[in-house]
């Protein structure tokens, strides 16, 4: 009989607006291809840019937020596996999900720590220097942590992450398993030629606060030099969801352009010469860096920006933290033509050594049959993540009761 897997989603995926987005349609079409008969289910609204999950033979279905209906909705479906998209879901959904299919097993999705990018925007705030025990310390991260352990397994998008896990938190490794973004090399293409090109470009979802911090950190300390040296260089913005404060950044006359959503990423990623990243914070992957080196633009970033992508010293490109620098080296990148060649090879290099989808498919699936057929063992191996949720679930299942009863109409 075919199996179910049923995505409790935080938003429908919109895989043309974030990274988060292409990662949750690459997760369903693996399950998909794997003979799993899907359910998408969320309680945000489907948005003007969702995916129409029907075309995958997906069935989409809405949830209510602290209501018993979501328990009957999910007996009826049955499902065998339950991925939870983002810890925040788990933390609302785990213990309906526990109660009503105690069998299923449960995956977290984390798209990335949230603690760490937390953590880390804190510390850029408050202009103090980041360290692993304001990081343990967070109450994000003990949240997050708590997610992890009551579920089966969590999926890892970077590998740098997956180690702090294991290394700072301790977290077992059995517990984790790494797939990060993937491609086809199919996909891999040079695209327009060096002298073909022009301009830098920036993208990244605005909603997203480390795109957003990145945008007015460009503009404040970035882009006043690279303008020193290039005075005739533009910056070609791109991003879903702006804010009129994002849109009020747009500068022509000093070749400042903000534009919204893109509606062809590889468009407007190929005929730029460099693409920006100058991240202060953040977590994950960043998609739009695993973009650049796809579609053969070489690209400037941060520590931050390059984390989980390819170590510091091999970076195909220009890796700086200080603004000054960071403009400088950018603008060399940008000129220099033997090492934006270089570069961009470097970025091919890395895709294929890293991120093709025909290495991570198998090891995925195969890593996934083995942890499924010792689903017994490994609960009860996991006595932190069963005494988690038994406490959990006293105090989230009393919490949401008195909201669904709070939320219910009365009599006048």
């Amino acid at each position: 009989m075919r199996k179910t897997a049923l995505f409790i989603g935080s938003v429908f995926p919109e895989p043309e607006s974030s990274a988060a987005g292409i990662r949750m349609m690459q997760l369903l079409e693996l399950f998909s291809e794997a003979g799993y008969k899907l359910v998408f289910g969320s309680h945000a609204a489907r948005g003007d840019f969702s995916a129409d999950l029907s075309r995958m033979d997906i069935t989409e279905i809405s949830f209510c937020l602290n209501d018993s209906r979501f328990d009957d909705q999910i007996r009826e479906i049955n499902p065998d596996i339950v991925i939870f998209d983002r810890f925040m879901t788990e933390e609302q959904y785990g213990w309906r999900v526990s109660e009503a299919v105690p069998e299923a097993f449960r995956i977290l999705n984390t798209e990335d720590l949230h603690s760490l990018r937390e953590v880390r925007q804190h510390c850029v705030k408050n202009e103090i220097p980041f360290s692993n025990q304001l990081f343990v310390q967070h109450e994000k991260t003990l949240r997050e942590l708590a997610s992890i352990y009551r579920c089966d397994l969590t999926i890892m998008i970077s590998e740098a992450e997956n180690r702090i896990l294991t290394e700072v938190l301790n977290v077992p490794e059995e517990l984790l398993l790494w797939l990060p973004i993937m491609t086809d090399e199919s996909r891999i293409s040079s695209g327009p030629d060096f002298s073909e090109r022009e301009g830098f470009v920036m993208i990244g979802n605005f909603r997203h606060p480390p795109n957003r911090d990145s945008v007015q950190y460009l503009k404040k300390k970035i882009w006043p030099e690279i303008r020193k040296r290039l005075p005739n260089a533009t910056v070609h913005i791109y991003g879903s969801y702006p804010a009129p404060a994002d849109l009020q950044l747009n500068k022509p006359e000093d070749g400042f352009y903000v534009h919204g959503r893109a509606d062809s990423v590889k468009e407007v990623i190929e005929k730029a010469r460099v693409l920006l990243a100058p991240l202060r914070f953040g977590a994950g992957l960043k998609g739009k860096l695993l973009s650049a080196m796809q579609f053969g633009t070489p690209s400037a970033t941060t520590e931050t920006g390059a984390e989980g992508i390819a170590p510091p010293e091999s970076w195909p490109g220009i890796l700086e933290d200080d603004p000054e620098t960071f403009a400088k080296n950018a603008v060399e990148l940008y000129q220099d033509e033997l090492l934006w060649r270089t570069s961009q090879k470097g970025g091919f290099d890395v895709m294929r050594r890293r991120f093709l989808k025909k290495d991570h498919r198998p090891r995925f699936l195969n890593s996934l049959n083995d942890v499924l057929s010792d689903k017994l063992n490994r609960r009860l191996r996991n006595v932190t993540g069963a005494m988690l949720r038994y406490e959990t679930m006293q105090a989230t299942k009393f919490m949401s009761r008195w909201i669904e009863e709070k939320n219910k109409p009365r009599n006048s």
